[in-house]
């Protein structure tokens, strides 16, 4: 049991957040920085941040676009990180922030998470998702000092990114789920705060999913909920389970993975009809919000799907999970081709 966690000091979730990056930094006197971007990011959010660091007299050692989540560049990276560096600021999307995180953790120096999607939870988890030597691994990090959520950018995001992250938001009832067969199956520890604290953020947008500010606002807030459900426990139970395994799968043996959250949108799913909980209700979260429009406008290949639910059971040892019961898998892959809102989403 932990008897420790850490959590984030700082929590802005506000339009304008952007623009008070360096005053953040100010006032907790970390005047001295590197900031890791998204590769291809929107030139004006980096001129706003860049704005606002010399506004703030907050100096930058390095900007650095990132391109490449791999162990290997943020060890790279780490080696380069001047002593009298104070922060770590990861700007944009799951690359720069999963590397970002890592040197930050590295280094043992405070992560400013500045997030320009709200694609998946990664931005406020005590992991980073990184490859290591090409294959992808979740190693073990801190979460972050500050979490600065502009919600106008947010807002801005394209839409495939916000589904990503209604996906992955959704995964929390598979996981959960997931996390109490567990229990009864092989004696695993359930700790109830962390799965009410994981459930509970489902809910919250469950009840009212939209693409607005308010909608940012809840989307951003429950995903960062996840992330600290994972630290309070010491694992990502409360956030992944036999959904995420399928995932995990498809990244190593599609030809063309898609957004995270898509994938194990679709995942929680069907593990959801497997568990028989609460299908009805994620279907209709999917149906509101386009999600099931997005994934049968470009259809996942069957055949790799099939692979990947056999694959599952195998991605983590000793990870029990719906898809460990007798019979699990076949049931899964039969039901690719009789479940109404799955028709549509996969290709032969």
């Amino acid at each position: 049991m932990r008897t420790q966690i850490a959590i984030p000091s700082l929590v802005r979730v506000k339009s304008g957040a952007l623009d008070r990056l360096g005053l953040y930094l100010k006032r907790n006197d970390h005047l001295r920085t590197i900031v890791l971007v998204s590769q291809g990011m929107v030139p004006a959010y980096v001129e706003r941040v860049r704005a606002s660091l010399v506004e703030n007299g907050v100096a930058c050692d390095d900007w650095i676009e990132v391109d490449d989540a791999s162990f290997e560049r943020a060890a790279e990276l780490f080696q380069a990180v001047r002593k009298e560096t104070k922060a770590v600021i990861g700007l944009g999307g799951g690359k720069a922030l999963d590397v970002a995180k890592y040197v930050a953790f590295l280094a043992r120096l405070p992560y400013y998470a500045t997030p320009t999607s709200l694609s998946n939870d990664g931005f406020c988890s005590p992991q980073s998702s990184l490859t290591v030597q090409g294959r992808r691994k979740s190693l073990a990090a801190a979460l972050p000092f500050g979490v600065i959520v502009d919600l106008d950018v947010c807002k801005d995001a394209p839409r495939p990114l916000w589904l990503s992250g209604v996906g992955d938001l959704a995964s929390k009832i598979t996981a959960i789920h997931d996390w109490k067969l567990a229990f009864h199956a092989v004696g695993e520890p359930v700790d109830d705060f962390a799965a009410l604290l994981s459930d509970a953020t489902v809910y919250q947008y469950l009840g009212q999913p939209s693409f607005d500010i308010q909608g940012a606002r809840l989307l951003s807030t429950s995903l960062m909920f996840n992330g600290i459900a994972m630290e309070i426990c010491g694992s990502s139970r409360p956030a992944s389970g036999s959904e995420h395994l399928i995932s995990h799968a498809l990244d190593s043996l599609s030809k063309r993975p898609r957004l995270h959250g898509l994938q194990v949108g679709v995942a929680t799913y069907l593990m959801s009809l497997v568990q028989v909980n609460e299908s009805s209700k994620i279907d209709e979260l999917f149906e509101r919000t386009g999600f099931w429009t997005l994934i049968r406008s470009d259809p996942f290949s069957r055949d790799e799907w099939i692979q990947a639910i056999r694959m599952a059971p195998s991605i983590k040892d000793e990870f029990y999970t719906v898809l460990s019961q007798e019979r699990a898998v076949e049931r899964a892959i039969t039901l690719l081709d009789e479940d109404g809102p799955l028709r549509g989403c996969f290709l032969s």
